[in-house]
């Protein structure tokens, strides 16, 4: 049949249809009315999949493919009537329709949602060998629509069957009994609403016509207490110091949505509710003193009262120590132990990360062997105060020599190559959970002739002058030759790592602060925003709900003082429970919260700076 321009769409109701068809019935041999009541019938079967939306255009590409003339055959047996066959309709459970009430009902197949699909529906079906059609692409892990599972913090409406109840017979006559499935049919619906949300209660007032006496209805419960609650402050802290939402943008957008929150009074709320919060950040910092393993790192950050005409003012008046330092930085310190989960802390202000490191290591027990410092060759790193050992980031000599393969292709890729072993490795190392000596002796096997082999190529070209020492090339080599025992720490030191990856990720969250807000008003400013970016960007490694952390601190800020070690990140929940409080909903998506694997317990450095 040539295929011809599309029809004009009618308006027509399902019962005009069965008048038609029965009007039909009467001109027609029987042959042709049941070849009639099946295109009618399937056309209204496919109408129902795609208005229920539980199909995928797979299972309709079957549904019409090889398969048509079957479906066709088992729909026309009803013998006139427009209801789905009995091995068509779903048994049991929400999704069965009753007799009559004009709703075509998918196949037992088809009744997956597609909000509990979590894989995007059905997949399309393999194709069959010797047709050279090729295999499906194996799906990325995360890919495809989000599940319903994972609106832990959705509100759930349940929603019983009109007709139908759990005991009553099958609809389609089979003898069987209905039974309520473990998983209903979600339908997940999302809304918005302003990031800080108002609620006002109008409390009735009379007044007497006679003596003037005022009478004011009483406030319920909820209405009392502060304007901002401790939710609100957890929101503004989430927005500003983890989502880069400076406060003049989150105001201009309460503006807008007729809840108006001013910049002044979103600092006002974070400032004042920092001594709800520092005890348990203060039980951080000591906590993260006494780690095994440190990473720190620096990023620039401004703080105008260092700066401009602020700074010539603190100079004029002698309040300025230290006035030939001009540096600002913001530094990020993780700090890694045996039996808890891994810690951030960040401090921005005059002091570079060596300083920074410096004075937490004032903090730590001194009876502790020195622990290992991994971070960039960058002297102001390392501190002067505390004996560490020594480690530097192996990513940045690769860096390095990978910033120079347009000029050397060859010499870069068999260099690269060689890297490229020791960092598979040390992934097999982490997918397989070795302990930090099986770690070490898998290195020392394996790593140690590709870095000697790494070593030999680059004194080579350097001593047969392939390679001009004063070139970015030769520059690259001296960079790792120069450090090469701080570079291969990892094949010496249990637990010792390979590069500082882990702290360039934590300094993100202080770089996307500093792109949106550019600058700290104050040094008081810098430190709300280290203490609340500490607490969150911790909590995440944690597994955990920083909102939710955040906001249990203030509703039980005398709990935390009294015992601030019990509101840590990863303990805090046990405290809540204690003391009769509501967990966060569990997100499956997120590593649960356990201590990573520990590191060697007898670690002995080599050689301490």
């Amino acid at each position: 049949m040539a295929r011809s321009k599309a029809p004009p769409v009618i308006d027509v109701d399902r019962k005009t249809v069965e008048q038609a068809l029965e009007r039909a019935r009467a001109v027609l041999v029987a042959s042709d009315f049941d070849l009639l009541m099946g295109i009618v019938t399937c056309y209204l079967y496919l109408t129902a999949l795609v208005r229920s939306q539980r199909t995928t255009i797979a299972r309709l590409r079957r549904f019409v493919g090889v398969s048509t003339s079957e479906k066709l055959a088992g729909l026309a047996d009803q013998g006139g009537a427009l209801e789905p066959s009995p091995d068509t309709a779903t048994h049991g459970g929400a999704d069965a329709a009753p007799p009559g009430d004009g709703v075509a009902t998918p196949t037992a197949d088809d009744t997956r949602t597609r909000n509990d699909a979590g894989g995007g529906g059905d997949a399309a079906p393999e194709p069959a060998k010797g047709t050279g059609g090729k295999p499906p692409r194996k799906k990325v892990k995360g890919h495809g629509r989000v599940p319903a599972s994972a609106y832990g913090a959705a509100t759930h409406i349940p929603v019983p069957h009109a007709t139908l109840r759990v005991g009553d017979p099958c609809p389609v006559g089979c003898r069987g009994r209905l039974h309520e499935l473990s998983e209903p049919s979600t339908i997940v619906r999302i809304s918005g609403h302003p990031p800080l949300s108002a609620t006002c209660w109008d409390c009735q007032k009379l007044r007497c016509t006679l003596c003037g006496a005022l009478f004011t209805a009483q406030a319920p419960e909820e209405a009392q207490g502060e304007k901002y609650d401790e939710t609100a402050a957890s929101m503004m802290a989430l927005l500003t110091y983890r989502g880069g939402m400076p406060f003049n943008r989150l105001a201009q957008i309460q503006r807008q949505l007729q809840t108006p929150v001013p910049t002044s009074t979103q600092w006002d709320v974070l400032n004042a509710r920092l001594t709800m919060v520092q005890p348990a950040y203060d039980a951080l910092e000591h906590e993260a003193a006494q780690g095994a393993l440190f990473h720190n790192d620096d990023s620039h950050k401004g703080i105008l009262e260092f700066q401009g005409k602020r700074r010539d003012a603190l100079l004029a008046t002698g309040n300025l120590p230290d006035p030939e330092r001009t540096g600002l930085f913001t530094t990020a310190i993780v700090s890694i132990a045996e039996t808890r989960p891994n810690i951030v802390l960040f401090y921005t202000g005059r002091q570079h990360a060596g300083e920074n490191l410096d004075d937490l290591l004032d903090k730590r027990d001194p009876g502790l062997p020195p622990p290992i410092q991994m971070g960039d060759a960058l002297t102001r790193n390392v501190p002067d105060k505390h004996k560490v050992v020594p480690s530097n980031c192996l990513t940045h000599g690769r860096r390095n020599i990978f910033d120079e393969k347009e000029n050397f292709p060859v010499e870069c890729h068999a260099l690269l190559d060689i890297m490229k072993g020791v960092y598979k490795l040390d992934d097999d190392c982490k997918t397989k959970k070795l302990s930090p000596q099986e770690r070490l002796a898998e290195h020392q096997r394996v790593s140690g002739p590709l870095m000697e082999q790494l070593r030999r190529s680059m004194e080579e070209m350097l001593a047969g002058k392939r390679v001009e020492p004063n070139s970015g090339f030769g520059k690259a080599f001296n960079y790792l030759l120069k450090r090469w025992d701080r570079f291969t720490l990892f094949l010496r030191v249990p637990g010792a790592p390979l590069d500082n990856n882990i702290c360039e990720r934590a300094l993100k969250m202080a770089i996307r602060h500093r792109n949106n807000s550019q600058f700290y008003r104050s040094e008081r400013g810098a430190r709300v925003g280290d203490v609340y970016m500490s607490l969150i960007y911790t909590t995440e490694l944690c597994g955990g709900n920083p909102f939710h952390y955040l906001t249990a601190l203030q509703r039980h800020h005398k709990a935390v003082a009294d015992k601030p070690t019990e509101w840590l990140p990863w303990n805090y929940l046990e405290a809540l429970a204690r003391m009769g409080g509501r967990a966060p909903p569990f997100d499956p998506r997120r590593p649960a919260m356990t201590p990573r694997a520990p590191l060697s317990a007898d670690l002995t450095p080599p050689q301490a700076a």
